[in-house]
């Protein structure tokens, strides 16, 4: 199922971290279609790679790995894409994992790239952020190619490699994938890049009220407060006293930072898997908690870098959706994971909308599950480590 089969190589693929119960593949049509493309095909010769090659937006690393004999570059905004790169560089016998430089979305792209391939990402901001950072480095000659299913492709895609780039076209669709061509004009008037996006909370989100916000692109609902987190933040927890307290999957941090600022005694740990979530929390916690008050900032995979029996409290809002796939194992894992973080009486505090059943899989982990909240689309529960 995750075997990938190109004229450079066959490559056995897996998405980290690795599941038995995971069915869903490490790459796709539109992974295999870039390759096609820059193998050459009968309309096109092959496409040069002897220079600075690029890749953003890998989802797995089945790009980087099939063209690991180039020495790229991957950028990421994912540290599960950047563990299961490594993962499958070695699973295909690269001797020299250090040959693709592994950067992520928060750091400066190379200087000169010449071949720049853009796995067309599922949220727009995020691409037009990446694109505003890479234009600099592009040049008139670069070979600018993106990829992505067709329904991951509108208009508004274009248009934004258009606008920030240079023209661009599109082919035809080959198993529901789809290449863009663009070619770069370094002339052109492109603006600023509107990321990070800041503003203050309305008066009527709890404890929440009048924080100010910074989201990075490509964070969930990156212009505005989601409802499930307004849900949530009108139901945390009311506590006191030393504690230690994590804001798992943190995105923007406003559910830690609210926590944080209703108990001073608190020391809260913000993780999440994407480093652009991670820089808007501690953006979001700084300029509402100031620059004394301690916190910790994580980019890792869960609470796996967490000792087990250190944390009191661990709030969620666990993501349902793997790029364009539903799934719980996310969820799942979150689970388990804080269970293994949590202290005896320690709690997990979840916000999720009611037809994902979260009950069903707290109760597995924990043995317990306590309805806390709920209205006709959310719920907050509350489990007990015992």
């Amino acid at each position: 199922m995750n075997h990938l089969t190109t004229s450079q190589g066959e490559y056995d693929l897996v998405r980290f971290p690795e599941d038995p119960r995971d069915r869903l593949r490490a790459w796709d049509a539109a992974d295999a279609y870039l390759l096609r493309h820059l193998e050459g095909t009968a309309d096109a010769p092959p496409v040069d790679l002897s220079g600075t090659v690029v890749v953003v937006g890998d989802r797995w690393g089945a790009l980087a790995t099939a063209l690991a004999g180039c020495r790229p570059t991957q950028i990421s905004d994912s540290f599960l894409t950047q563990r299961a790169t490594r993962l499958n560089l070695e699973r295909n016998g690269v001797d020299d994992v250090s040959s693709v430089r592994l950067l992520s979305t928060q750091e400066p792209p190379p200087e000169r790239i010449d071949v720049l391939l853009v796995r067309v990402p599922k949220s727009l901001a995020l691409l037009e952020d990446q694109l505003h950072r890479l234009a600099p480095h592009v040049h008139a000659g670069t070979v600018v190619v993106g990829t992505g299913m067709v329904k991951e492709i509108h208009t508004s895609t274009l248009r934004l490699f258009e606008r920030i780039l240079g023209p661009t076209r599109t082919s035809l669709a080959v198993r529901k994938a789809r290449l863009i061509f663009c070619t770069p004009d370094p002339a052109l008037p492109r603006g600023g890049d509107p990321w990070p996006y800041t503003y203050d909370l309305p008066p009527d989100v709890g404890t929440a009220s009048g924080l100010t916000v910074t989201n990075h692109a490509g964070v969930f609902c990156a212009e505005r407060l989601d409802i499930g987190t307004r849900f949530f933040l009108g139901h945390l927890p009311r506590r006191r006293g030393p504690e230690r307290v994590v804001d798992l999957g943190c995105g923007n941090g406003v559910v830690g930072t609210a926590a944080a600022l209703a108990n001073p005694e608190a020391e809260v740990l913000f993780t999440d898997e994407s480093f652009q979530a991670v820089a808007s929390a501690r953006a979001t916690f700084r300029a509402n908690a100031g620059a004394d008050r301690k916190a910790e900032f994580l980019v890792g995979d869960g609470l796996s870098g967490v000792p087990e029996g250190t944390v009191d409290l661990v709030l969620n809002n666990p993501p349902f959706h793997s790029h364009q796939a539903t799934t719980d194992a996310t969820a799942r894992r979150m689970f388990a994971g804080a269970r293994d973080a949590l202290r005896e009486g320690g709690e997990l505090w979840v916000v999720g909308n009611r037809h994902l059943g979260y009950h069903v899989l707290l109760r597995r982990i924990f043995g317990n599950s306590e309805l806390v909240a709920s209205d006709p689309k959310f719920v907050v529960l509350r489990a007990v480590k015992r």
